[in-house]
């Protein structure tokens, strides 16, 4: 067989495969969807997801949006007149001893804290900035920026909703549960990369700081309208970056997360109507979600795995929860911690691995974080539980 009829072979049967991918993603697609729809009702599943998907949109997303441009904004402003700066010089004596990293990690931790995961590889990929890292340091960032990805977002909207105190101790939670993501990947990769491990360092004197700010010699005034506009703007653009997450993922979550709104009455049809079958399972294992959590409801473990996938996504599920009262302060500390640690790795850490050039240590990147996700929701329970 030459060259070309091998090529031809396995063009065929990667038609073939195809073809079986299809059926099969029809034939689960259909089963599922087909099940709920029998038990609620074909009309009134449509319509659940779609006025879901509109009270979301409308109740849920701009409000979020709201609380991006004003991170946004405060973001660019701290930066431009050095309050970021100051920040660095507070926490760099911190990041060896509990995350062990150089000082400049800070600044990483700090930009992923006011923007989004993906905040920290553009650093890396600053030759000034990754001087100073050896190579398996370097590859740990994916889980220590994740730790801190959307945390203001997710601070501000608990503190919006009434929880200033339970926020603060899930920032706390966040802390730990990166702390343990950032040395088990650490320890997982770094006989893998053993080879390339030698600091590159460009002075003989490691920095406490780097200089990130506009530089801008306009007068203060004209900075600060700046430095608002330019962050708000920002803001606008990860607001609008949430909206498929939250109306897909969440939408999908909710369907399968509550059920009827009146019993007696049965499905019609309106928002945040569904199949509790997350709560049919997480019931299986309540003992262990209430020991380690304090979840008193199995409808809670919606929002940590819903994070997984998009941190925006999971606080679209706050609302629901409060309106059924099924969240206290313990809750929102979990939620907190969880939200923030996980902040949607799931989605962004191939991307940011292939990034460094490390695709190969997806894996490890996302077992790790798994596990600090996990213990930052622990830590955040029981540091509730010795506070309050």
């Amino acid at each position: 067989m030459n060259k070309i009829q091998r090529k031809l072979v396995r063009a065929r049967h990667k038609l073939a495969w195809r073809k079986i991918e299809g059926l099969v993603f029809l034939a689960v697609f259909g089963t599922i969807f087909g099940l709920v729809g029998y038990r609620m009702g074909i009309s009134n599943m449509f319509n659940t997801v779609m006025k879901t998907a509109h009270d979301l949109l409308m109740n849920t997303v701009f409000y979020i949006m709201g609380i991006t441009v004003l991170a946004g904004a405060t973001g660019k402003v701290l930066v431009e007149f050095g309050v970021i700066r100051l920040l660095e010089m507070v926490l760099a004596p911190l990041m060896r001893p509990l995350f062990n990293l150089p000082g400049v990690a800070a600044l990483g931790g700090l930009m992923t804290f006011f923007s989004d995961n993906p905040a920290i590889i553009s650093l890396a990929h600053d030759r000034n900035f990754s001087s100073y890292f050896k190579k398996y340091e370097l590859v740990s960032l994916t889980n220590f920026g994740t730790a801190f990805g959307m945390g203001l977002i997710v601070i501000t909207f608990m503190i919006g909703k009434g929880f200033a105190a339970a926020a603060m101790v899930g920032l706390a939670g966040a802390i730990v549960g990166g702390l343990v993501s950032t040395r088990l990947m650490q320890r997982l990769v770094k006989p893998l990369i053993k080879e390339n491990s030698e600091p590159i360092v460009f002075s003989d004197e490691e920095p406490v700081i780097s200089d990130r700010s506009f530089k801008s010699r306009d007068p203060i005034f004209l900075r600060f309208l700046n430095a608002i506009l330019d962050g708000g703007k920002e803001g606008v653009d990860l607001g609008l970056a949430i909206i498929p997450g939250v109306l897909i993922i969440s939408s999908t979550v909710m369907l399968f997360t509550f059920g009827p709104a009146d019993a007696a009455v049965g499905y019609q049809g309106l928002p945040y109507e569904g199949v509790p079958v997350m709560p049919w399972l997480a019931g299986k294992f309540d003992w262990l979600f209430n020991f380690l959590f304090g979840f008193k409801s199995p409808e809670l473990i919606a929002f940590p795995i819903t994070s997984l996938g998009a941190v925006g996504a999971a606080l679209s599920l706050i609302n629901s929860f409060l309106a059924r009262g099924l969240v206290g302060g313990n809750e929102i500390a979990v939620f907190t911690a969880m939200g923030m640690c996980w902040s949607g790795y799931l989605s962004t850490h191939t991307a940011m691995l292939d990034a460094l050039k490390f695709r190969e240590l997806t894996s490890k990147a996302l077992i790790s974080h798994s596990v600090g996700g996990l213990v930052a929701g622990v830590a955040a329970h029981y540091l509730y539980i010795l506070l309050f």
